[in-house]
């Protein structure tokens, strides 16, 4: 069987500028699978490629055993895409919006009318079918931008950051129809740099920092690669630079970086390391202002493969 989705050293170039260096993965049938990593990683530009949108500089990929190359149009006949800009007409309704797109997948009569009922089921709107789409919020926009990705029943569905900028409700809709899917078959390639989301969601995840892949693995197999550290981020009444020549040689302290004026650290053992921290501080006349301590998790890992912090 076929991996749903295989990615073979892709790569993209805009002139000098390389947006996804050298980008290799696989994700398997059935599972949701992240790429996770901050602005500017090379995610959305991955997604534009495998969805047509861009030629490749370099490199091959295939969706469900079809090259994007030379089997374009069974690779995406196979692909939902819910781009991360919204991809609808303001001034028609939510099923106006939904009719066109599935007119777009071919669909039309009795089949198009079925699949629009069904998605606007799915994705809790339809009793706002007629309302014109430029009068939703946020949230509500973005689910109609996802209905469409759907109406053709596709093997894989691409979500390129979904919940950026929307409520707090719309987000839960959104996370726990990405579940749902995944239960009924789908495979779910999901684009995004909030680290809670790809816990949550995935069976793999794929941690991407300027345009390849630094890690993959499942969710613990990506906590072992850093052990039992501890992030600690502080910040000082001094400039941050201050804290580096103080901490960066005491005992326990593994990586220390410095990120929009907060002071990223990774320790052993929290416990021992934190008083000396303060300790230095102390003597040296500088003041800690804040203090936030978080256990291992994929912000941790990422601090520690790339030197930077994992940021909103």
């Amino acid at each position: 069987m076929p991996n749903a989705i295989e990615t073979s050293h892709l790569q993209k170039t805009f002139g000098s500028f390389t947006a996804v260096k050298d980008l290799s993965f696989c994700v398997p049938q059935g599972e949701v699978f992240s790429l996770l990593g901050p602005n500017g990683a090379g995610k959305s530009t991955t997604i534009s490629m495998l969805s047509g949108l861009l030629q490749p500089s370099g490199g091959e990929a295939s969706i469900m055993g079809h090259s994007i190359l030379s089997d374009a149009r069974a690779a995406r006949a196979a692909l939902g895409v819910v781009p991360q800009d919204i991809a609808l007409y303001m001034d028609l309704s939510a099923r106006e919006n939904l009719n066109f797109w599935g007119k777009m997948y071919g669909l039309n009569g009795l089949e198009l009318n079925r699949r629009i009922d069904e998605t606007l089921e799915i994705i809790g709107l339809s009793d706002r079918q007629r309302d014109r789409v430029g009068t939703f919020s946020g949230g509500m926009k973005r689910r109609v931008n996802i209905g469409a990705a759907l109406l053709h029943h596709p093997q894989v569905i691409i979500m390129d950051e979904p919940t950026v900028g929307i409520d707090p409700q719309s987000r839960r809709h959104i996370l726990d129809n990405v579940k749902r899917f995944n239960q009924a078959g789908m495979t779910v390639l999901y684009t995004t740099h909030y680290m809670e989301e790809a816990e949550e969601l995935s069976h793999h995840i794929a941690i991407v920092d300027q345009g390849q892949v630094v890690a993959c693995g499942t969710h613990a197999e990506l906590i072992k690669l850093v052990g039992e550290q501890t992030r600690i981020d502080l910040t000082l009444n001094v400039d941050a630079q201050k804290g580096v020549e103080l901490w960066q040689k005491v005992d326990g302290v593994s990586k220390l970086t410095v990120e929009e004026g907060r002071i990223n650290l990774l320790v052993n053992d929290s416990n021992r390391v934190l008083p000396r921290l303060f300790e230095n501080a102390t003597q040296a006349g500088v003041r800690v202002t804040s203090v936030d301590i978080r256990e291992p998790n994929l912000e941790t890992v990422f601090l520690h493969l790339t030197g930077k912090a994992l940021r909103d």
